[in-house]
């Protein structure tokens, strides 16, 4: 039974490509040395997979920065605004690749980064194509070809090239222009593919793998013909090439006729997410048919360790119907989303080992997977014993475990009444409370929370970490960067402060680090977007708040400015989303424990004299089901989570909440139900786009559409500035508006955030002052 894995994480095992980028874009290492820093990564990736018996091995799912940016470059999807860049001459091509992620400003060019957003219902962002009418397709880069040669060198065999699917990459961008559809291009697209599969077949290439997750996304007609007629049209031409097509994260619903029925030699389903999908495949034709099918039953999304006898039962229904050769094994998804080897967390790692024993990273799960295609080959042999057993032992302890149940706290969560869930008055009462009491002027400037987290701040706390500094020492420098911040903030002018939170490491782990039933790893790192990576906290057991978590820090913040400085917490959706989260129970059930959890903290804010409090919740519309026949069950649950935490202050107390790189368009009704006195968004990548859906649904509470992209080195102008906030205020109530960057500016240094804001300020009295003179 074959044995193979979908795709790698790319960041290395102790976060070799962050570092190797970062020194790059700093102008500290080489093109050549960033080449070499990627080409170790491949070679270690390929050799670590051959190692643990993986039987067909991916390629080409390395990335510097988005597989999707990848395949923008390699079909020659380039926005205009960068063609000036693509042309001139002694641009490398990484360049313009990373130009394209970060944005541009030099050498007389002044270029926006190309949208990012969520990779399906996962914390992953990649970068968002964008088409025009007049799009044209060609082959450009040969990054998939390289990447292939390179494989087949260092393992000694075929590897499989991993290739986004056409119709997912089209459904993944954005039409920048009317009068068209995107899937529209997809016969312009095709003979590009050609070409590719044209020079991997020549190369020696055996398998392709497709990447079409688009498939489990519920798919109109014009959908479900565009994948008919591109397997088809790739079949054609390539008889003698083996296509995979890869789909997860999700059902098939209304695509299983469709995906079943493709021209392909493979299919690839996750049993993980979905493992009711396996009966109603084997009730179609696919039965009859020679399609191989690649079973997706070791969890690529998370870190618990597999459970050997429930994957065999499926393993085995598949092979009773279709025969032992036609039956794959495999992680669910990419393992891009899992941490890399569990292996390197030591004895000092934050992982007790009881629960250590309980997990799964990358290299783990590739031998699960080996594990249960050689069971279920040989299942009567000595060593398929002995794992099962050591298997079955290691669950039923983690079951038992003491570590793991709270009945106090489950208790809070099962006497949720209505009333937990509302404020005491409705919006428009308290909204009339909160200006007599804040007294802010119209455009009131804030920014979203953090401030760079400099060397001298992460050196003081690796310092205080390995005990070279003592918790005095330590908090004395937090305190004075702390005033540091908040003299430079009212020194420019912003009208509600943040403390900066350089106490914090990362807004979900620092309150993982405060809340009961959370674990942490020591380099548990997965890739969230480019060189930015995150170690998700790991949520094993009942959540609950033994003490306060940041009041401490807001109230000596407030204590140095007559400004309101905003509390800052990160909501209950975002820690669960952006969280390692226990499988043994609903996830509704986790995450209202945080909720409860979160309301004990905004409840102990406002005694502290804290009259702003921000809970951001960038993640909600992340975890909305990919199929929208789940939508409403989520959503309710989701919604009531953020309104459990919200809802125990006073009306005078405003409530902000934050989200970032989201399509709100359908989920606007739960938006408003969030009942936030303001909500803050991203919206300059998209040049205000996104805040369509607000203005369209009438949205009545206060809003702030972002104005600076952080996620860029670019310094925005002032006039660029005032121009978004015309977009608005045409569009939006005047004294609903606020200004502010899109999200949080730890990733940045402090020059270019310095101009920015001072930019953003000086556009926000700008934009006053005409107000004022039209009345």
């Amino acid at each position: 039974m074959v044995a193979h894995n979908l795709g790698y994480p790319r960041i290395g095992s102790h976060r070799e490509l962050k570092k190797a980028n970062e020194q790059y874009w700093a102008g500290k290492i080489t093109h050549d040395q960033l080449a070499e820093a990627g080409q170790r990564i491949r070679r270690d990736n390929w050799l670590t997979q051959q190692q643990a018996g993986i039987s067909l091995i991916p390629c080409n799912d390395f990335s510097f920065y988005d597989q999707i940016l990848d395949w923008s470059l390699t079909v020659d999807a380039i926005p205009e605004r960068f063609r000036p860049l693509a042309e001139k001459p002694g641009v490398r091509e990484l360049d313009l690749y990373f130009a394209m992620a970060r944005g541009y400003q030099q050498n007389g060019l002044d270029l926006i980064a190309l949208e990012m957003t969520k990779w399906f219902d996962t914390n992953y962002h990649y970068l968002v194509p964008e088409f025009s009418k007049a799009q044209s397709f060609s082959l450009r880069s040969g990054k998939v070809f390289t990447d292939f040669e390179e494989a087949k060198t260092v393992l000694g065999r075929i590897p499989k090239p991993v290739l986004p699917g056409p119709v997912t990459y089209l459904l993944l961008g954005k039409e920048k222009e009317d009068g068209f559809h995107r899937l529209d291009l997809l016969d312009r697209l095709l003979p590009v593919y050609e070409q590719i599969l044209s020079r991997l077949e020549a190369q020696g290439a055996e398998w392709i793998q497709f990447d079409e997750p688009g498939l489990v996304l519920n798919a109109d007609e014009q959908q479900q013909t565009a994948y008919a007629t591109a397997y088809r049209f790739l079949r054609e031409r390539f008889p003698n090439l083996k296509f995979l097509v890869a789909s997860y994260f999700e059902c098939f619903g209304e695509n299983l006729p469709l995906a079943t029925q493709l021209p392909v030699d493979a299919l690839h389903i996750d049993l993980v997410r979905c493992p009711n999908q396996l009966d109603d495949l084997l009730h179609t034709d696919f039965v009859d048919r020679k399609t191989i099918l690649s079973l997706g039953v070791v969890d690529g999304r998370n870190i618990w360790i597999n459970d050997l006898n429930r994957s065999l039962s499926l393993i085995q229904k598949a092979t009773d119907a279709l025969g032992q050769n036609r039956v794959w094994v495999a992680p669910s998804c990419s393992l891009l989303h899992t941490p890399c080897d569990l292996a390197s967390e030591t004895e000092a790692s934050g992982l007790t080992p009881e629960i250590k024993q309980w997990l799964a990273f990358a290299k783990q799960k590739l031998s699960e997977v080996v594990k249960l295609a050689t069971i279920a080959a040989q299942p009567d042999s000595e060593q398929a014993k002995i794992w099962l057993i050591e298997n079955e032992t290691v669950l039923a302890e983690r079951r038992q475990s003491a570590l793991i149940n709270r009945p106090d706290v489950q208790q809070r969560v099962r006497q949720l009444t209505d009333k937990d869930t509302h404020r005491g008055a409705p919006f428009h009462r308290r909204q009339s409370i909160q200006h007599e009491r804040l007294n802010l002027p119209l455009f009131p400037t804030t920014t979203i929370g953090s401030f760079p987290q400099t060397d001298d701040v992460r050196i003081n706390r690796a310092k205080f970490k390995k005990g070279e500094k003592t918790l005095e020492q330590y908090e004395a420098f937090i305190r004075v960067e702390t005033e540091k911040a908040i003299r430079w903030q009212e020194e420019i002018g912003l009208d509600v402060l943040v403390h900066g939170e350089f106490e914090r490491n990362d807004m979900v782990e620092y309150f993982g680090e405060w809340l009961d039933g959370f674990a942490f790893s020591q380099n548990g790192w997965v890739q969230s977007y480019g060189s930015r990576c995150v170690k998700p906290p790991i949520i094993y057991g009942d959540v609950y708040r033994p003490e306060a978590m940041t009041v401490r820090w807001a109230e000596y913040a407030q204590s140095l400015t007559r400004k309101p400085v905003k509390g800052m917490l990160t909501g209950p959706v975002t820690i669960l989303q952006w969280s390692f989260v226990r499988d043994d129970q609903p996830r509704r059930d986790t995450c209202m424990q945080i909720a409860f959890a979160i309301r004990d903290e905004v409840v102990d804010l406002e005694r502290a004299g804290i009259q702003v409090i921000q809970i951001d919740e960038p993640a909600i519309r992340e975890g909305l089901p990919l199929r929208r026949e789940n939508w409403e069950t989520y959503l309710d649950w989701a919604v009531k989570a953020f309104r459990v935490s919200a809802s125990g202050v006073r009306n005078e107390t405003q409530i902000h909440t934050h989200m970032c790189y989201s399509e709100f368009n359908d989920i606007i009704q739960s938006i408003a139900d969030l009942d936030a006195d303001v909500i803050t968004i991203e919206t300059s990548r998209s040049q205000m786009e996104l805040l369509d859906a607000f203005v369209q649904f009438n949205y009545p509470n206060e809003i702030g559409p972002g104005v600076y992209d952080i996620h860029s080195p670019r310094v925005p102008t002032t006039e660029e500035i005032i121009a978004l906030l015309h977009k608005a205020a045409d569009v939006l109530p005047v004294r609903n508006l606020w200004v502010n960057p899109d999200c949080g500016l730890k990733t940045r240094r402090w020059p270019e955030t310095e101009q920015a804001l001072k930019n953003m300020v000086q556009a926000a009295q700008t934009a006053r002052n005409l107000v004022i003179e039209r009345v």
